[in-house]
């Protein structure tokens, strides 16, 4: 029998950017890419600042990941529901590694605390990752998912930061974050 070796995984690769946020890359200058606001600036609802860091096992910003969220609006509802998106996609600062959305606080869904559904990808990753950002002073009490995570639970829960509700998310390592099988 032949054995045979087994070659890298395929991974997102250096493209990621270029396929997913052309204008944010350079490649095509324009208006704005797919996902560049969530909601429009009119949408009723507390306007916040969301963001933070991706950080790898050895606690270095990863400066090539893209961050997608998605959200119910203010009064709980979704897409087409709300005539919004609420989906918005962002690549992290190329030197800093930061990331930063604007966007409408969401409203509590049946039996789940308030948060923002965020997906990312890097180069190295075979899978994209996906995990919850919850706000720090909403109550969190009967969301199945902070339940599930135990004393892990912070990982997912965004702190005030001057301006913004941070929320590092550490891929692996001490600290990981925890992230959900979807």
């Amino acid at each position: 029998m032949t054995t045979l070796r087994q070659t890298p995984s395929q991974t997102a690769g250096p493209y990621l950017h270029i396929g997913c946020a052309p204008v944010a890359s350079g490649v095509r200058p324009g208006a704005g890419d797919l996902g560049a606001a969530a909601f429009p600036d009119d949408a009723p609802g507390e306007v916040v600042q969301v963001g933070g860091l991706i950080l790898d096992g050895a606690g270095e910003a990863v400066t090539d990941a893209m961050v997608e969220v998605w959200q119910a609006d203010a009064a709980g509802r979704f897409g087409g529901a709300s005539g919004h998106a609420g989906w918005a996609r962002r690549m992290v600062d190329p030197t800093t590694g930061e990331w930063r959305l604007r966007t409408i606080r969401p409203a509590a869904l049946p039996a789940q605390a308030p948060h923002l559904m965020l997906w990312i990808a890097a180069r190295g990753l075979n899978c994209a990752l996906h995990t919850r950002l919850y706000f720090a002073d909403d109550d969190h009490s009967g969301d199945p998912v902070l339940a599930a995570a135990g004393a892990r639970a912070a990982t997912m829960i965004a702190r005030p930061d001057w301006d913004i509700h941070r929320l590092d998310i550490h891929l692996q390592g001490e600290g990981e974050t925890v992230f959900l099988a979807v």
